[in-house]
């Protein structure tokens, strides 16, 4: 009864964020929303797809995702290889990179950053304001060496 009361208890506060972005509710879109939520790294619209439990189209799934980039809830991640990843970002606090492998495209995020100063002295030197970044490293990781 536990497992099933905390399920009931995420699907509510996943209709209600639903809700407070004008977002209509749907089964698809629930799970859709839970899978981003346990996913360790960012998924492209068709590994979200092929881990969905029922049936679910496609396109569903990739204009849903765009539709959560647009209210700021997911962040969408180009790693050079044409495949849109997209990670959940509505309630992380932490601040992380990305190393990618080239070959096999595994994914390990790092917390490691540029430095406050550095970022005072780019923000002060070009004039920009609300300054944020996105970094991401690839190689070769040691499997596919």
């Amino acid at each position: 009864m536990g497992k099933e009361h905390s399920e009931n208890r995420d699907e509510s506060r996943m209709r209600k964020l639903l809700h407070q972005h004008n977002i209509d509710v749907t089964r698809p879109r629930l799970r859709i929303l839970a899978l981003l939520q346990v996913r360790p790294h960012p998924s492209t619209s068709k590994e979200l797809h092929a881990a969905l439990e029922e049936s679910c189209n496609l396109a569903t799934v990739y204009r849903f995702l765009h539709l959560l980039e647009k209210q700021g809830l997911v962040k969408r991640f180009e790693f050079g290889d044409g495949r849109s990843r997209f990670e959940w970002i509505e309630d992380r606090e932490d601040h992380h990179h990305h190393l990618i492998c080239r070959e096999c495209s595994l994914i390990i995020e790092f917390e490691e950053c540029f430095s406050a100063e550095m970022e005072e002295r780019i923000t002060k030197h070009y004039g920009f304001g609300k300054l944020t970044h996105q970094l991401e490293f690839f190689g070769v990781c040691p499997s596919c060496q």
